[in-house]
């Protein structure tokens, strides 16, 4: 039996399979935001019903991305990759069939569980190789997610350009067929280490609160903010929520770990990552709606899918800068500063975004700025959440921390969409201008919450209660 921990013997191909998986699944989250109105049409429904192709699979990511790390944390771990490389491929084959928005959602949702691959990639990296060479792997791997969506905007925009919407997704199901044969020759297996047991209850009180609570929210301009279908939604995701949190709290083997929240430091870093990547979505599903509506609307432009998804291009490659440059800024301002200096340059994209757009070149600008904030957010995180947890819970801090900002990218683009919704006038087929300038303003409060929030840090002082065993 091979002790736990110990490297398995590493292929020379692993690392660029690494890298290859994590493009991917940038690659394929990054299907839905310039798409929204090439959906719409194609199935003849509203921006709004389209909106969930990209909600659906954010959704799926929060939920499947503590039970895909829990379920890849021992001796299964190249088998639940191949698996869920499967079903993406499965997921993507499903969009790409001319079948109705409700399939095409379907398999969104399916591509979902592909979120939950970058962290066992980075595990991989961690436990199949060595020394330096681990190291910079997994720095790669986290760069790759950012620039794989900045690839992916564009390339998956052409090609639904010169072949339809469809073709997109045929484009994702031919990345993740070469993704299962490439997984299948090259993975390692993992260290024989004893298996964990599955949170089921704690994944089906997540995904149910998850949904409900979306599913009213992206839905309360058209069926009525005061209906009962939309107080019912609202009163059963409160309730699914409270006993998923309460459940975590109790089980001796959580989903996700809810005690590492209890010190000020943990705190301050998950609700920053739920501000962050709430502000983060009400850009990306907003900006490329925006980008190809109608000149004639009086403040669209117009654009192709393949322009909307350059103008999202900027915002990848100030994220992947802001990484680097957080570094220089952390010497200047202090550790302290960092997080609400990248809010307050986060929030002035959104000012820009919201205020300042009469112009082309204006979005591209307004989303270098955002991308700038958001990828020192970001930067910074990891070390908050590592200065206030023990050394043996860190894992399970990150994992929490990567579901709330999923839950923050669900809940931004399904409330971009409401906001949207809520400033078209009856019988017009798109929203006044002032709808956007909301969204920007919406934008201004999460910032400056997540400003106030980071700006009363507490000393970065390393924990010191017991170390309990790794969860999540």
């Amino acid at each position: 039996m091979t002790p736990p921990g110990t490297p398995s013997p590493a292929r020379p191909a692993l690392v660029p399979v690494l890298i290859y998986l994590a493009m991917l699944v940038a690659v394929i989250s990054s299907l839905g935001a310039p798409l929204i109105p090439a959906i719409a049409a194609a199935n003849d429904v509203s921006l709004t019903s389209a909106q969930w192709s990209l909600t659906v699979t954010l959704v799926v990511g929060a939920v499947a991305t503590p039970v895909i790390g829990r379920l890849g944390d021992g001796r299964h771990r190249r088998r639940v990759v191949l698996v869920v490389l499967t079903v993406v491929l499965a997921g993507s084959v499903l969009a790409a069939l001319p079948l109705g928005l409700g399939w095409l959602i379907g398999g969104r949702g399916l591509q979902g569980l592909g979120l939950g691959l970058t962290p066992l990639a980075i595990a991989t990296a961690r436990t199949a190789l060595t020394g330096e060479r681990s190291r910079s792997t997994a720095a790669a791997l986290s760069v790759t997610v950012a620039a794989g969506v900045g690839l992916g905007y564009p390339l998956t925009g052409a090609i639904a350009e010169l072949g339809g919407v469809h073709a997109a997704f045929w484009f994702g199901a031919a990345a993740s067929a070469v993704a299962v044969v490439a997984a299948a020759l090259v993975y390692p297996p993992s260290a024989d280490v004893p298996p964990r047991r599955l949170d089921v209850a704690g994944a089906v009180l997540l995904g149910t609160g998850l949904a409900a609570g979306l599913l009213g929210l992206g839905e309360a301009e058209t069926w009525g903010w005061t209906s009962p279908a939309v107080l019912g939604l609202g009163a059963f995701a409160v309730l699914a929520l409270v006993g998923w949190a309460v459940w975590q709290l109790r089980a001796s083997a959580p989903l996700v770990d809810l005690r590492l929240a209890g010190s000020r430091g943990a705190a301050t870093a998950h609700g920053a990552a739920l501000l962050v990547g709430l502000a983060n979505y009400l850009l990306l599903a907003s900006v490329p709606r925006l980008a190809q509506t109608p000149e004639s609307t009086g403040y669209g432009f117009d654009t192709s899918i393949v322009v909307a998804g350059l103008v999202l291009l900027p915002f990848s490659v100030a994220s992947f800068a802001a990484g680097r440059l957080a570094r220089q800024l952390e010497r200047v301002v202090g550790k302290r500063l960092v997080l609400p200096a990248g809010a307050v340059v986060l929030g002035i994209g959104e000012l820009l975004f919201g205020f300042a757009r009469s112009d082309l070149w204006q979005l591209f600008l307004a989303m270098a700025v955002a991308g700038l904030g958001v990828g020192t957010v970001f930067a910074a995180l990891p070390g908050l959440i590592v200065a206030a947890v023990p050394a043996g819970e860190t894992g399970s801090a990150m994992s929490l921390n990567q579901v709330l900002r999923y839950i923050g990218f669900a809940v931004g683009s399904a409330l971009s969409a409401t906001v949207l919704e809520a400033q078209t006038p009856a019988g017009a087929a798109f929203p006044g201008t002032g709808g956007y300038s909301a969204i920007g303003l919406i934008g201004v409060g999460s910032c400056l919450a997540l400003a106030v929030l980071t700006a009363v840090l507490p000393g970065r002082t390393p924990a010191t209660r017991p170390v309990q065993a790794p969860a999540g």
